[in-house]
């Protein structure tokens, strides 16, 4: 059956996505300080919500294991800062993506690679279980830092540049985040992203035509660790600190608060929900400091009882959504099934 991709289109999401991406270009210069150090924590934790919205928006995978990758990454590359004494960002942001790849892989052996898919429960529990573990490893283990962590951690360096904490620091995270959001964006639009979209709609009848969908689910986990090992390399020297909480099962569900409210599925929605519920977050705890967790609980029952699309969900239609295959979109359900027959 043809496809009429002109009736498919819906041309919102690039525009969100060019105006999103220049305000954060030119918005540090005119901050002050601290509100560069703000949008900074944004876009840093707008990485590790990526992870998130690459495994659960696109792949159907709830994992509550990203803290876990974040944190081991920021564990790694400050172990190396700290006992080797290396400063060098060429060396320690790998380090620390490959920290966050290593732990995805030890996670998926566990809860994804079997003769049975597993359920989407048993892999929330199993990721959680993981964050959970490695909280309390962290909290007595002394060559760590124990519960104290790893305080006073060096700055990063580029050659004998030191990357200082604002403008600097700032345009590295935000160009990394650049990289990291169009290699994501190429992916879920490639071939291989509608394979993706297939398994999670209708993983029995891809598995049938020959596709070993327990491999895809573990390549887009690890990649997913890695971003988030990315994310937590770049997060622990702008805040010059690591600790047990950045691994625990909390900041696990807050980076899911992230994707869910600005949209997942859509990549650009999780950077938006990370600002939204970070630019909230801190307001409402200046006048209501323990009442800011029940504010949230609050507010996102009411994105998903009403609008389970997310923020993103007001201006961008489903159709345009990325994660959103099969259901309505009887055609793009055709047209998955015709490729896959043509690749099985």
């Amino acid at each position: 059956m043809a496809i009429d991709h002109q009736k498919l289109s819906r041309p919102v999401l690039p525009w969100i996505e060019g105006g999103l991406f220049t305000l954060f270009l030119f918005l540090p210069l005119v901050l002050e300080h601290y509100w560069v150090l703000f949008i900074t924590r944004v876009v840093i934790l707008g990485l590790l919500a990526l992870s998130f919205d690459l495994v659960w928006g696109y792949v159907g995978i709830l994992s509550f294991g990203q803290a876990l990758f974040f944190g081991g990454g920021g564990y790694c590359a400050a172990l190396i800062a700290t006992k080797l004494q290396v400063t060098s960002v060429l060396i320690l942001l790998p380090s620390a993506v490959a920290g966050g790849m290593i732990l995805s892989f030890v996670i998926a052996s566990i809860v994804l690679f079997g003769r049975r898919s597993p359920t989407a429960v048993f892999v929330a529990l199993g990721t959680l279980t993981g964050s959970y573990v490695a909280e309390r490893l962290l909290q007595g283990w002394t060559y760590v830092g124990g519960q104290n962590g790893i305080p006073s951690l060096p700055r990063l360096t580029i050659g004998s540049v030191e990357i200082e904490e604002g403008i600097r620091f700032y345009y590295l995270a935000f160009g990394l985040l650049i990289l990291v959001y169009l290699g994501l964006r190429w992916l879920v639009r490639s071939q291989f992203g509608l394979v993706l979209g297939g398994i999670r709609e209708q993983e029995e009848r891809l598995s049938f035509l020959g596709y070993k969908t327990q491999n895809y689910k573990g390549i887009v986990f690890c990649l997913a660790g890695m971003v988030a090992g990315l994310s937590g390399g770049l997060y622990v020297f702008h805040e010059g600190f690591v600790g047990p909480a950045q691994v625990s099962p909390m900041f696990s569900t807050q980076v899911a608060l992230y994707a869910m409210f600005g949209g997942a599925g859509t990549l650009v929605g999780a950077v938006i929900g990370t600002g939204f519920v970070e630019a909230v977050g801190y307001y409402v705890s200046q006048y209501w400091e323990m009442g800011w967790p029940i504010l949230l609980g609050f507010l996102l029952l009411i994105i998903v009882t009403y609008r389970p699309g997310g923020l993103i969900s007001f201006v961008v239609p489903d159709r345009e959504r990325v994660g959103a295959f099969g259901g309505k979109d009887a055609d793009v359900g055709l047209e998955l099934e015709d490729k896959c027959h043509g690749h099985a």
